[in-house]
């Protein structure tokens, strides 16, 4: 399979053409139906959900696990009492996310057998999807299932506050957002359209952590978020140090680390630092110094952490490299993302899977 791009001015956005054998596809013929329509089409197939079955098993649940799935997962009447039972909540994921195979072709009752599958993989704690899937699977409200998704930020007022509007978008439906922050002019630059001096990414990032602070994440939780910049950055310095004072709470922050660095920190020689928006080397840093300062702001507040932007790019971490690069992950850095990318996270509970030492990886 070949795959080409070409770019579209006037949307600002890149038009990928799929070539394999004879078929050329590309995404502006596949116009995606809309949520309402998919789930209007698996009804009309195999019917509403059925009432929970009588013989599926019940879970066993602590004090604190029954709270926690009552404030934050649980459906809720007006009043914002709970309306149903943690296993009828299992039950309403497992039928939504199972009758989806519908549209693949699947009858009620295989998707039944499916869903009765992924009930006991929850029931039993073996598997749990990610919150959104919990909060969201089979309620109607139409809100999205991923965990996660990464903004790009442009070096334009509109840009930064188009990616905070999406912020807050996400947030509001139970995701998570990751940022990198490394196309933003630094602190001090000239902005001819104003003829003033842009502020630099750390002052934009306290603004979305101040956004991420008034919005909760389905009404239920605070927001997380990644901010990543490049160690090539003017502003790096800055960045690594940004959490010490208590501020930007809402955020992991990660240095990017590139080539070049990881040479001059074998070397013990300096580095050169790169406006972003003239491309042009304004400074060099000593390479040993950027680290340790990273490894004590780390011994201090945790943060930040490294993400290793150029091994990613040419690794498998960056399968589709005509969509990247890649410059961020999700807010825990388990997942690299292209812009406006996502990911559906689970957890897999290891402890059921090991027995007298031995690890069942069949199951």
């Amino acid at each position: 399979m070949e795959l080409q791009t070409k770019q579209t001015p006037k949307l600002n956005k890149k038009k990928f053409v799929y070539k394999n054998g004879s078929t050329h596809i590309t995404l502006d013929d596949l116009s995606a139906p809309s949520y309402e329509e998919i789930i209007a089409k698996i009804k009309k197939k195999i019917g509403e959900r059925p009432v929970m079955p009588k013989d599926l098993s019940k879970g066993d649940w602590t004090k604190q696990a029954l709270k926690v799935l009552g404030e934050r997962y649980l459906m809720k009447n007006e009043k914002l009492e709970p309306i149903e039972t943690p296993e009828q909540m299992l039950w309403r994921v497992s039928w939504e996310i199972a009758s989806s195979e519908a549209t693949w072709g699947s009858n009620r009752k295989n998707i039944e057998a499916t869903a009765r599958d992924f009930y006991n993989l929850m029931v039993t704690k073996k598997f749990l999807p990610n919150s959104p899937t919990l909060m969201n699977a089979g309620t109607g409200n139409g809100l999205q299932y991923s965990a996660c998704f990464v903004l790009p930020v442009e070096d334009s007022m509109e840009g930064i506050f188009d990616a905070l509007k999406y912020q807050a978008i996400i947030h509001k439906t139970g995701g998570g957002t990751g940022f990198s922050f490394s196309r933003l002019r630094p602190n001090g630059s000239i902005v001819r359209t104003s003829s003033g001096t842009a502020s630099g990414p750390i002052s934009f990032m306290k603004i979305f952590d101040a956004a991420t602070n008034e919005v909760k994440q389905g009404g239920k939780r605070r927001g997380a978020n990644m901010g990543i910049l490049r160690v090539d950055h003017p502003d790096i310095m800055e960045f690594i140090h940004c959490k010490e004072e208590g501020g930007i709470t809402n955020f992991n922050i990660s240095v990017g680390i590139t080539d070049p660095f990881m040479e001059a920190y074998k070397s013990g020689g300096d580095y050169s630092l790169i406006d972003p928006r003239t491309k042009q080397v304004v400074g060099t840093l000593n390479a040993k110094k950027v680290f340790d300062e990273i490894a004590d702001g780390a011994w201090r507040t945790g943060d930040p952490g490294l993400i290793f932007l150029d091994r990613i790019n040419a690794g498998s971490g960056n399968p589709i490299p005509v969509l990247g690069p890649v410059e961020s992950t999700n807010p825990c850095g388990e997942q690299p993302l292209y812009p406006y990318d996502a990911c559906n996270l689970g957890s897999i509970f290891l402890g059921y899977f090991v027995h007298d030492g031995v690890i069942d990886w069949e199951s």
